[in-house]
C-alpha cells in the first residue's frame, strides 16, 4: 500500500498492485461462473434494523448522516437509520425477499462487492474491503447437498489463486445442531453465548474461553471442560467423527434418547456426509473441526472456517455457513449457504508475503510513437487500427526525442514501440525487451503472446 497513506484501514493499491487484485477478482468470477453462479450487485447501504440482524458485528457499523445533521442530536433509533453494509449477507437475505419474483430457485448467487466494518485495522484487516461471496437460496427449503458443494467450490477458487501466490487451502467444518445438541445435552441454555465464546479459541487460548463460559454463560467447570473437549474433535472421515462424538456423549452422560442427542445426531449426520462427500471429490479439502463455532447469530446449521498452509497467523480466510431464518417473508422462508472470501486480506498477503506482483504497469502491449504533434493523427490512426483487433494500444504523450518515449515504454512495462512509417517508408515495431525490430502492418501484425500479456507472478 502506498507510504505515507492518511487514513489506516482503507488501502490504496498502486497501479501494479491492483494488476493483482483486479486479477485475483477475474480468477475468482471465472471459477464461480464455471459453477454456476450468476453475479449481482447490491446497493452499498441497509437499513439498520437489517444490518443489526448480525449479532455483535452491529458495533462496527458505519451509519451515515448529512452534513447538516453533524453536532445535532439524532432521535432517530439506529433501525430507522442508513448504515454501510459490512458483509454482503445480510443485503442477499434483503434482495432475495425484494425479487422473489424475478430469480429462479434455488438461486444460486456471486458477488464481489466493498465491505465497511469499523474494527481496528491492522495488516491484512482493513475498514473498507472487498468481498467475494458465493451463496445458493432455496425457496421455502434448500437441499443439504449444497452445504458440500459450497465448500468445494470455494477451495477450487482458493486453489485456482496459488497462481498468485496463495498456499494450499483447507476447510474446517462442523454443524451447530451437533455443538447445540451436545451443549444442552450438559445442561447449558445459553447456547447463542457458549458458541460466541468458543468461536474465541484462537483468539484468547482454552483458559481465558473457558473462564468466560463459566462467568458469562452460567457453565460449571465440569460443563466449560466438556465444551472444551467437544472443541478440540476433529476428524477427517465421517466415520472417525461418529466415533469420537459418541464416546465424548457416553463420557459425559448425555443419553441417547434425549432430545438433545438427537438434535446433535442431526448436526453430526450432516457434518459426516459433508466430509465423506467432499473427501469423493477433493480429498483432504474438509476436515470436521468441531471447534469452528462462527458466533454470529444467524447460522443454523453447517458453519466453515478456511485456513492457509503455513499462515497461521492470517487466521481464517473464508468462513460461512447454513442460515434458515435469515430471510423471511411473512410465513415464508428462504434457506441459505454460503461462504465469504475477505478477498483484500488476501490480496495483502499475496502483496506483501508472497511477493504477488504484475510483469509491468500498464494494460498496454504497444505504445506508437510521435515524431511530431503535427503527425499525432496518424498515430492515433495506428492506435485504433490495432485496437480494433483487440491489441491494447497507448500512444506516446509528447513528441519528445525518441529515446525519451521509448524509456517511457519502458517505465510502464510496454514491450512494443510502433514508429509510424516516414517518406513513403512503411511501419516498424520493436521489441525494446529483446530490441528486435521489424517492418509491421497494423492490419496484421501480431504482438508475440509472451510479451503482450499483462500477467501476475509471485516470488523473487
Amino acid at each position: 500500500m502506498a507510504k505515507g497513506a492518511s487514513l489506516s484501514g482503507f488501502p490504496e493499491w498502486l497501479p501494479e498492485e491492483r494488476v493483482v487484485e483486479q486479477q485475483a477478482i477475474d480468477t475468482l468470477r471465472r471459477i464461480f461462473e464455471l459453477n454456476g453462479f450468476l453475479g449481482i450487485e447490491t446497493r452499498a447501504v441497509e437499513q439498520g434494523s437489517s444490518l443489526l440482524k448480525k449479532g455483535e458485528t452491529s458495533k462496527e457499523i458505519y451509519l451515515l448522516s448529512r452534513l447538516q445533521e453533524v453536532g445535532q442530536d439524532n432521535d432517530t433509533p439506529v433501525e430507522d437509520r442508513l448504515g454501510l453494509h459490512f458483509d454482503l449477507t445480510v443485503p442477499l437475505s434483503r434482495y432475495v425477499v425484494e425479487h422473489s419474483g424475478d430469480v429462479a430457485f434455488p438461486f444460486k448467487r456471486w458477488q464481489i462487492q466493498k465491505v465497511w466494518r469499523g474494527e481496528r485495522p491492522q495488516e491484512g484487516r482493513f475498514r473498507e474491503f472487498i468481498q467475494a461471496d458465493i451463496d445458493v437460496v432455496g425457496n421455502g427449503e434448500l437441499p443439504s447437498h449444497y452445504e458440500v458443494e459450497l465448500p468445494l467450490v470455494m477451495v477450487s477458487a482458493l486453489e485456482a489463486l496459488r497462481a498468485f501466490g496463495l498456499p494450499k487451502a483447507t476447510v474446517h467444518a462442523n454443524n451447530r445442531k451437533l455443538s447445540e445438541g451436545f451443549y444442552r445435552g450438559l445442561g447449558l441454555e445459553d447456547i447463542e453465548g457458549v458458541l460466541r465464546e468458543i468461536d474465541k479459541l484462537d483468539k484468547i487460548g482454552a483458559e481465558e474461553v473457558s473462564k468466560l463460559l463459566i462467568s458469562e454463560c452460567g457453565a460449571n467447570e465440569a460443563q466449560a471442560a466438556a465444551c472444551l473437549e467437544l472443541a478440540e474433535l476433529s476428524a477427517s472421515t465421517g466415520e472417525e467423527l461418529e466415533r469420537e462424538f459418541r464416546a465424548l456423549c457416553a463420557r459425559h452422560g448425555i443419553e441417547e434418547s434425549s432430545d438433545a442427542y438427537a438434535l446433535a445426531s442431526e448436526g453430526l449426520a450432516t457434518l459426516a456426509m459433508i466430509v465423506d462427500d467432499a473427501a469423493r471429490i477433493r480429498p483432504g479439502s474438509v476436515v470436521a473441526d468441531l471447534k469452528i463455532a462462527r458466533g454470529l447469530d444467524y447460522y443454523t446449521g453447517s458453519v466453515y472456517e478456511t485456513f492457509l498452509d503455513g499462515a497461521a497467523s492470517l487466521g481464517s480466510i473464508c468462513s460461512g455457513g447454513r442460515y434458515d431464518n435469515l430471510a423471511t417473508q411473512g410465513k415464508k422462508k428462504y434457506p441459505g449457504v454460503g461462504l465469504s472470501i475477505g478477498l483484500s486480506r488476501l490480496v495483502s498477503y499475496m502483496l506483501h508475503t508472497a511477493g504477488a506482483h504484475a510483469n509491468r504497469q500498464s494494460p498496454a502491449a504497444v505504445l506508437v510513437a510521435v515524431w511530431n504533434e503535427e503527425e499525432r493523427g496518424e498515430a492515433n490512426r495506428i492506435a485504433e487500427a490495432l485496437r480494433f483487433r483487440g491489441i491494447a494500444t497507448d500512444v506516446a504523450p509528447t513528441a519528445a526525442k525518441l529515446g525519451k518515449q521509448i524509456k517511457y515504454a519502458d517505465k510502464l512495462g510496454i514491450p512494443y514501440v510502433w514508429f509510424p512509417g516516414q517518406e513513403g517508408a512503411g511501419d516498424e515495431v520493436k521489441n525494446i525487451i529483446t530490441g528486435d525490430q521489424q517492418a509491421a502492418d497494423r492490419t496484421s501484425w501480431q504482438p508475440d503472446t509472451v510479451y503482450s500479456r499483462q500477467t501476475v507472478e509471485y516470488g523473487d
